[in-house]
């Protein structure tokens, strides 16, 4: 190897997916004491934006990433792609991107779009994955506002189940998943946390995590940039409504995960449905929810309380969101 660092995909042949090794993500920073370096003013920053978009200085993808290593049994690949930084706001102090304005959010969620179409013309872009991870519970080493974007060579694979099993209704019923779940949410309505006129948020019938939340657009779309104006506005409100709900539920701020589902950047996936996934993680104790033997061993969820029950204490906790 030379003794660069290692980074490239390696091939798991026992569940059919890649995993993405990169040795350079030893070297990040962990809550630096003297100085933030996603605050304006620093050599990757400069001054005079209100959302930016940077190069992760840590990435597991890059556009020139080293030849992989070879095995004689194990298949490896080029860790080709990028890995970038959506710093929210220039602002330090605020907790969470629940505390910005929604018309900020919306600046956010364009400034992502813009990373949809630029990656859509690149060569060897199969998916733009777009992820926030908030608290020192899920491994946030930097605490100003900010979520990441991947540009993988792969479909990720919880997409591609989702893709899979889309398609199979898809071809055995005419419609749309996703569309039929929305619509057995909002009929049973128990489980929805808010609504407004072009996006639901509910906890779903099947959720994993405690508080997993799921906003679906009403419209049946498959990406970002396929969304209108007024959508993209609603799709802030959403977002800043249900987590404004996460910081009030329990003495303190719910760590969570999410992660916007999207079609691949090529192809056509009529029969997929955009939406946002929200994995948050304490239990209705206002106590961590680990993921354990059954979990993690045996890949099934298990759930103490009932995505009902949840739903109702989101709810108070929303009500409570000015």
């Amino acid at each position: 190897m030379g003794g660069r660092p290692v980074i490239e995909l390696r091939w798991d042949p026992t569940l059919g997916e890649w995993v993405l090794v990169s040795a350079i993500r030893e070297e990040r920073p962990w809550h630096p004491r003297h100085a933030c370096p996603f605050c304006p003013g620093g050599g990757e920053t400069g001054r005079g934006w209100d959302v930016l978009i940077i190069e992760n200085r840590y990435p597991v993808l890059k556009p020139d990433p080293p030849e992989p290593s070879t095995h004689n049994f194990y298949g490896t690949q080029k860790s080709i792609g990028r890995c970038y930084v959506v710093i929210e706001t220039p602002e330090h102090g605020l907790d969470d991107i629940s505390d910005l304005p929604v018309e900020h959010i919306v600046k956010v969620v364009n400034a992502v779009r813009g990373k949809v179409v630029e990656a859509s013309k690149q060569a060897r872009a199969t998916y733009l994955l777009w992820f926030r991870n908030k608290g020192e519970e899920v491994g946030v080493s930097l605490t100003h506002p900010h979520s990441q974007v991947y540009v993988t060579p792969f479909i990720p694979s919880k997409v591609l189940r989702e893709l899979s099993n889309s398609l199979k209704y898809w071809r055995s019923t005419g419609r749309c998943l996703f569309c039929t779940i929305l619509r057995a949410e909002v009929s049973d309505d128990v489980r929805v946390v808010f609504r407004n006129s072009s996006w639901v948020a509910f906890i779903p019938f099947y959720a994993h995590w405690p508080f997993e939340v799921h906003i679906y657009p009403r419209r049946h779309v498959q990406l970002l940039t396929q969304l209108s104006r007024g959508e993209v506005k609603g799709f802030a409100e959403a977002l800043k409504t249900v987590l404004c709900g996460f910081k009030n539920l329990f003495r303190r701020p719910m760590p969570y995960v999410f992660a916007l589902h999207q079609a691949p950047l090529r192809g056509s996936y009529p029969h997929y449905h955009l939406h946002l996934e929200i994995y948050g993680m304490f239990r209705s104790t206002g106590l961590l929810k680990y993921a354990g033997g059954m979990e993690l061993g045996g890949g099934n969820f298990t759930y103490d309380s009932t995505p009902e029950a949840n739903a109702e204490l989101l709810r108070r906790a929303l009500s409570r969101c000015a």
